[in-house]
């Protein structure tokens, strides 16, 4: 008998996601129902007490907290060109434009001084993504942002806890965002969220997510009867969604010590072999608190990877790689017309590889996994 495929990524649901589902419908379905509410306090209980607005996505996090900010048309905002394309679609979306910045091979997050020579008069945000949940130098761009009185927005779609220097990511800069899709550490198959500390920038992104409106203020008893007071679009999510999530929540101790655990168990059995053959490991940083969110090995250059992930597949191990650069895209190339010089990217774009790496792995996973990669051609 063939052995089963080992996904990438899958999901822990069971009869509580089930049980909150059906309590969901017995009720309000709509956005910002009773489940909403109860996630939202839940979330800004795990991210130091700000504000937290559920969302339909990431992607319109991210649009929420650029509109909520008021970055508009005239202003460039500088990201990675090593991240998912929700990240420079949302800067587009605002009428804004998006500015790629180099990487860094410790963190795989924005370089703080190729941002810094990257900022003109028409700078109005950085936009840096905690990837794998390791945050880069945020003491750096916070920093470079200060002296430029730039705003920060955090894309932690992969970032659900996850710390640096005892922070939660997302409640670094001006605003976080989080991803709850099915690929992520904790899911309700899509959604997202929005966290701010300034209670200003909360209203606004408040009224901007109910489609422009006070609705929100009126389900609250705050006004009689609610209606249109500024831009805005349908960004909240489905009460039957936050019932899922909210039966996720109370996993997500379980879920982060096995992710752990696989994650320490790959870095231990596969050190020697990555040593012997040039390959590197993401690095292990003090001042950082990972949440495991994905394992990555940089093999010694980018031509060796599509055997050794075709390899892998024929053992049955859906390892994968990454983000292609956003830098090199189709359609790239038709807005901008040119391409910015980014080689740690381009680098580490062509030779990452990742390993399956959910909560349902078992010691039989594990092994299959460790002894293919051994194997496969380096």
């Amino acid at each position: 008998m063939t052995a089963r495929a080992i996904a990438l990524c899958e999901t822990w649901f069971d009869s509580a996601e089930g049980e909150s589902v059906r309590r969901a419908l017995a009720g309000r379905v709509a956005g910002n129902g009773p489940f909403g509410q109860r996630v939202e306090e839940r979330l800004s209980a795990l991210l130091a007490g700000q504000r937290v607005l559920l969302t339909t996505s990431c992607t319109h996090a991210l649009e929420l907290a650029l509109m909520a900010l008021g970055i508009g048309p005239g202003g460039e905002v500088i990201c990675p060109s090593f991240t998912f394309v929700s990240t420079a679609n949302a800067i587009l979306r605002v009428g804004a434009r998006p500015v790629f910045a180099d990487i860094d091979e410790a963190t795989l997050g924005l370089d703080p001084a190729d941002v810094a020579a990257r900022v003109t008069p028409r700078t109005a945000a950085l936009l840096p993504v905690h990837y794998g949940g390791i945050a880069p130098d945020m003491d750096g761009i916070l920093r470079l942002a200060r002296s430029k009185g730039l705003r920060v927005v955090e894309d932690a779609a992969q970032g659900l806890a996850a710390s640096y220097r005892g922070a939660p990511l997302g409640t670094l800069g001006d605003a976080g965002c989080f991803s709850f899709h099915e690929t992520k550490n904790v899911t309700c198959g899509e959604g997202g969220a929005l966290a701010v500390a300034d209670p200003g920038i909360a209203a606004r992104a408040e009224i901007i997510r109910e489609k422009g409106t006070n609705r929100s203020a009126f389900l609250r008893g705050e006004v009689d009867n609610y209606t249109w007071v500024d831009e805005g679009s349908s960004f909240v999510i489905s009460d039957v969604l936050a019932a899922i999530l909210d039966a996720q929540l109370d996993k997500l101790p379980q879920i982060q010590e096995r992710r752990r655990e696989v994650a320490r168990r790959y870095r231990e059995r596969l050190s020697g072999w990555a040593a012997r053959k040039g390959v590197k490991m993401r690095a292990e940083l003090p001042d950082r608190e990972t949440n495991d969110h994905l394992f990555a090995l940089i093999l010694p250059d980018g031509h060796r990877r599509a055997a050794f992930l075709a390899f892998l597949k024929a053992r049955g191990v859906m390892a994968t790689f990454h983000y292609v650069p956003l830098h090199s895209s189709p359609f790239w190339q038709r807005y901008a017309g040119e391409v910015p010089s980014l080689p740690v990217t381009e680098r580490i774009a062509a030779a990452l590889v990742r390993l399956p790496l959910h909560p349902r792995l078992t010691e039989e996973d594990l092994n299959r996994v460790v002894s293919a990669v051994e194997e496969a051609p380096v």
